[in-house]
Formats: C-alpha cells, sequence, structure tokens
C-alpha cells in the first residue's frame, strides 16, 4: 500500500500581497463616461440661453407678464413670428446682413491672407515693427476708435457733396461704402493668417522660384491652398462679425434700405415698454443662419484652429 510522504522542508507558496489590477478597458469606459456627463451638463449650461430665447418668442404677452410663469409655454404662439416679420421689413433687413456679411469674408479673406503671407513668408526690413503694430492694435477695444472712425466716414473727401477739404456734404454716411471699408480687413484675421503661413513648408516656395514661379504665384497656387481649414475659419468668423454687427451700421446708416437685422430689431423696443415676444422672435431668426453655418462647418473650423497653434 503507498503512502504519501511529507517533506519537511518544502516550500510553500505565500498568499500574494500585489494589488488586483482593474482592467484598463472598464477605466476607460469610466473615464469616457464621466466625461460625456461633463460635457453634457455644460452644453446644456451654454445653451440655455438659447433655449429661453427660444420658448419665450413662443409665449404671449399675458404669459410673459404673468408672475409664476411656466417652463414651458402653455400655449405656442407661432404667430408671433408672423407677427414679427410684419411689424419691420426684416425681408430688407435680412438682405442688407447678407450683403455685409459676406462681402466683409469676402475682403478679409483676400487682403488678410496677402498681410498674413507678407508677414509670415517675405523678408522685409519692417516685418517685425509691422507684425508688433498690428498685436498692439488688437488690444485696443473698437469702442475707443468708433468716434475717429465715424469721422472719416463722415469727412471723407470728394464723397457725398463733400468738397476736397470734406467739407459740405455727408460723406460716405448712409452709404454701403461706410459698411463695408472700414470692415474689410481686422488685425486679428491677419495675425490668425500669419499663424497659419509660419507653419507651411518653405522648402515648396523655394521650388517654386527655381520653376520660375513669381511671389503672387506661390502665394495663391502653393502656399495658400495648404491653408483650407484656415481659410473657411477666417471667413466664418468675419461672416460672423458682419452679421451680429450692431453700433457701426446704427452710427452710419439712416435710410431703412441700408439697415440691417441687428439694427432692425431695436423697433421692438420702445420707451414706453418692449415687446419681448416679437424680440425674442426676431432674435430667434437672426441667430438661426449663424447656428446652422457652425454645425455644417464645425469640423473645419476647430481644424482651422488647431493647425493656427491657437489653444
Amino acid at each position: 500500500m503507498a503512502t504519501d510522504t511529507l517533506t519537511p522542508n518544502a516550500p510553500v507558496a505565500a498568499p500574494s500581497t500585489q494589488p488586483r489590477r482593474h482592467a484598463p478597458g472598464g477605466r476607460r469606459r469610466r473615464n469616457r463616461l464621466l466625461t460625456g456627463i461633463v460635457l453634457t451638463v455644460v452644453s446644456l449650461i451654454m445653451a440655455s440661453p438659447f433655449i429661453w430665447m427660444f420658448l419665450t418668442s413662443l409665449r404671449t404677452p399675458e404669459e410673459l407678464a404673468s408672475v409664476d410663469m411656466p417652463l414651458l409655454p402653455q400655449t405656442w404662439a407661432w404667430s408671433n413670428y408672423t407677427e414679427a416679420l410684419q411689424a419691420a421689413p426684416f425681408g430688407i433687413y435680412a438682405r442688407n446682413s447678407l450683403i455685409l456679411a459676406t462681402g466683409q469674408a469676402i475682403t478679409t479673406v483676400i487682403l488678410g491672407s496677402m498681410c498674413g503671407y507678407a508677414l509670415a513668408k517675405l523678408r522685409w526690413r519692417l516685418r517685425g515693427p509691422v507684425f508688433a503694430w498690428f498685436l498692439l492694435s488688437m488690444m485696443v477695444p473698437f469702442y475707443a476708435v468708433v468716434i475717429p472712425s465715424f469721422f472719416l466716414v463722415r469727412y471723407m473727401p470728394l464723397f457725398g457733396g463733400n468738397d476736397i477739404f470734406g467739407q459740405g456734404g455727408t460723406g460716405w454716411i448712409d452709404t454701403w461704402w461706410a459698411l463695408l471699408v472700414p470692415a474689410a480687413v481686422s488685425p486679428f484675421s491677419i495675425f490668425l493668417f500669419r499663424q497659419f503661413y509660419v507653419g507651411t513648408p518653405t522648402e515648396l516656395m523655394e521650388a517654386a522660384r527655381i520653376d520660375g514661379v513669381n511671389e503672387f504665384g506661390i502665394y495663391a497656387r502653393v502656399i495658400t491652398p495648404l491653408i483650407k481649414p484656415g481659410l473657411l475659419t477666417v471667413a466664418l468668423l468675419a461672416f460672423e462679425a458682419g452679421w451680429n454687427n450692431f453700433l457701426w451700421p446704427l452710427l452710419v446708416t439712416t435710410s431703412e434700405n441700408l439697415r440691417v437685422i441687428q439694427v432692425g430689431l431695436s423697433v421692438f423696443k420702445q420707451e414706453s415698454a418692449t415687446e419681448f415676444h416679437l424680440l425674442m422672435a426676431g432674435t430667434t431668426m437672426a441667430a438661426v443662419p449663424m447656428i446652422l453655418m457652425f454645425l455644417l462647418f464645425q469640423r473645419y473650423f476647430v481644424n482651422g484652429f488647431v493647425s493656427s497653434g491657437i489653444k
């Protein structure tokens, strides 16, 4: 009969004291879930003014005047939008805003890209001081230069009945020149284009010069096609600035045919009372084009800022 023999000196396996490791997939899922919750909360906070604006545009005046106003409208007054369109010529206002925003986007892309290319790729003596001047001008708010800009437009020589000294007429006041020319390009757009062009390879320019391409051809056909996301980013920013422009069109236009949509919304705000339901309806209609544009071009917009090196 076989018997088992015990070896007294046999080693005994010690219990493991190392901490148990969790699966990396579970940790990633938890981090992704936490990130999604945080982003959802932040998105709701950011979207809450637009949600309130839309809900207010569908309320009745009596509901807006009530003390215990509910979260959702009791009566969805879609007729507010029709009434808002009939209160003022919003078709003309929207047309003017579209012309202003489109013209500002086109001139900003053309002039701003030329200036940015010159500051980033060309070698000339005053390049550093000129770039510093653009940086300094970005720090000056528009409200600090709005009065000198108005005087330049008002006393523009040989326009609007003015003589060669800018006297005797109205200059560019109440004309498309006053709306389009001062906003043709901005220092910020030049700065952005300069950042885009800095990241492009200089070797392509040298190869193009060897092949006999002139400087404008290098700018237009070699380097600029490499920054297409940047072109779209600056164009969207310029279009948004032109569409939402309020103060400058208010100062330089007096006729109904040149009013823009942001100025047109002021018809709902009178000294005696403000028609908030119509004001919010008009504001919603004015905000929809920019929201749709951002949703359509969001990917290019984000890629443009990433490629420019701006975080």
